[in-house]
């Protein structure tokens, strides 16, 4: 019994440890909502499902030390909906970033974004008039545009120098226009015209200024580095919330086991000490 008091008490601690990596990665969504992917409500359901993982498991701890059945329950109840909420988080993450990525560009090592290569429910959210006025003002406050800038040897970056920046989504998408509207590079948040038939094709052409409180910010494809740059963090956290998930479900088997087995051995304790008064002799007295 004691064993396996013990046991639930370690896969209890184990937990609590794995909430602190979910913890993390909330907290790191948090950093990038409000410096560079500007979705702030995205990281509240990470942060919730690892506090909670954290409080569940200290009363699971507590209900192994005292051997309390009710906080024991509580634990094993309050982790299934755990792991279950979890695994529809990380389920919902993948579908909603699953398609759209950048286009390679001839010549080039950054990509460009094309909003049409995105779908779905957030496409349509960060595409929304209501939303992408507070992204836009969060892009320009965050300075991505100005932080592009680099000099070397005491000059300015060449055109051939930029083409081979690994420019970051946001960079590529809203710090310059796209390259097949063929502006000339004059440095890196200032781009001249040249073809205006080619310009055409593509809105996003007409809507680049070197006005630096605009460049592309109302381009299309700004609008699609701020998913390729969401798909991309919610990509790594998932990738951790995954192993954690593994490792908590191991745990939480071997804790019903124990649990079951804790049961078991309480259920048998009356039995075997009945047995015991029976199996003793009568004595007799005179």
């Amino acid at each position: 019994m004691r064993t396996s008091n013990h046991l639930i008490g370690l896969l209890n601690f184990l937990t609590f440890l794995l909430s602190i990596p979910i913890l993390a990665g909330g907290i790191w969504l948090s950093t990038r909502a409000n410096n560079s992917d500007c979705m702030s409500f995205l990281q509240w359901p990470i942060i919730v499902i690892g506090v909670s993982i954290m409080v569940v498991s200290l009363a699971g701890f507590a209900g192994a030390c005292y051997r309390n059945t009710f906080l024991m329950y509580l634990y094993l109840w309050a982790m299934f909906i755990i792991i279950a909420v979890l695994i529809g988080f990380i389920i919902f993450a993948y579908a909603v970033t699953d398609k759209g990525s950048g286009r390679p560009v001839m010549n080039r090592v950054y990509p460009d974004y094309y909003l049409q290569d995105y779908s779905g429910w957030l496409k349509d959210r960060v595409a929304s008039d209501s939303y992408w006025g507070k992204i836009r003002s969060c892009i320009h406050d965050s300075k991505a545009c100005a932080k592009t800038g680099r000099v070397i040897g005491g000059y300015p970056e060449t055109a051939d120098m930029y083409y081979l920046r690994k420019l970051n989504p946001i960079q590529s998408g809203c710090c310059k226009p796209p390259t097949e509207c063929g502006y000339i590079y004059i440095n890196e948040t200032v781009w001249n015209p040249v073809n205006a038939a080619t310009m055409a094709t593509n809105l996003d052409c007409n809507r680049w200024t070197n006005d630096q409180e605009q460049l592309c910010y109302n381009c299309n494809s700004c609008k699609a580095g701020v998913l390729a740059s969401l798909k991309k963090s919610w990509r790594k956290v998932s990738v951790i919330n995954i192993v954690v998930l593994i490792i908590l479900v191991i745990a939480y088997v071997i804790a019903c086991a124990a649990f079951r087995n804790n049961k078991r051995i309480d259920n048998d304790e009356p039995y075997g000490a009945t047995r015991m008064e029976k199996s003793r002799p009568t004595r007799i007295h005179f």
